[in-house]
């Protein structure tokens, strides 16, 4: 039996050599690094979430009050069979949205959730809440500067925070 040796080693080789070279320069790119930057630049809103009131929690968190707006919009069931999970998700259709923060008026601290995007990112919240019991949701969306909200009135059957 013979043997014949091809192009194949050869074209193996070439292959191999070319993915080692695009993945050396893949790890060049400024990327990989930007994610640990803009993380070590937020700083945590402690304050906010010590606050009891919606209000308070608003003030603490951005300073200003929101104006409701159709862009903002807000999922939650109207009925929550379990206090303990409510899932909750907001979507907006705004420009350069920045943070996105959930507050649940009746909850012992009023801001459950906030979260921060980088530019770009496609603004998008889903998320699974704790309520005390049946209570206004509120959806702050900040985007370019201006802060936009949307409510929905929840009604809790069982269970939340105070068991």
């Amino acid at each position: 039996m013979t043997t014949t040796t091809g192009p194949h080693p050869t074209r193996r080789l070439i292959l191999q050599g070319a993915v080692s070279v695009a993945l050396i320069g893949l790890g060049n790119l400024p990327f990989a690094a930007s994610p640990a930057r803009a993380a070590a630049n937020d700083k945590y809103p402690e304050e906010a979430f010590k606050q009891k009131s919606e209000a308070d929690a608003i003030k603490a968190l951005y300073g200003r009050n929101a104006e409701p707006s159709d862009k903002v919009k807000l999922d939650a069931p109207e009925i929550a069979e379990n206090g303990g999970v409510v899932p909750v998700s907001v979507t907006t259709t705004l420009d350069k949205v920045s943070s996105i923060s959930f507050f649940v008026a009746e909850n012992p601290y009023a801001l459950a959730a906030s979260y921060k995007f980088a530019e770009g990112t496609i603004p998008a919240v889903a998320n699974r809440l704790k309520m005390a019991k049946s209570t206004k949701l509120v959806a702050i969306v900040e985007a370019d500067g201006k802060l936009y909200s949307a409510t929905k009135d929840v009604k809790v059957t069982v269970g939340g925070c105070g068991g």
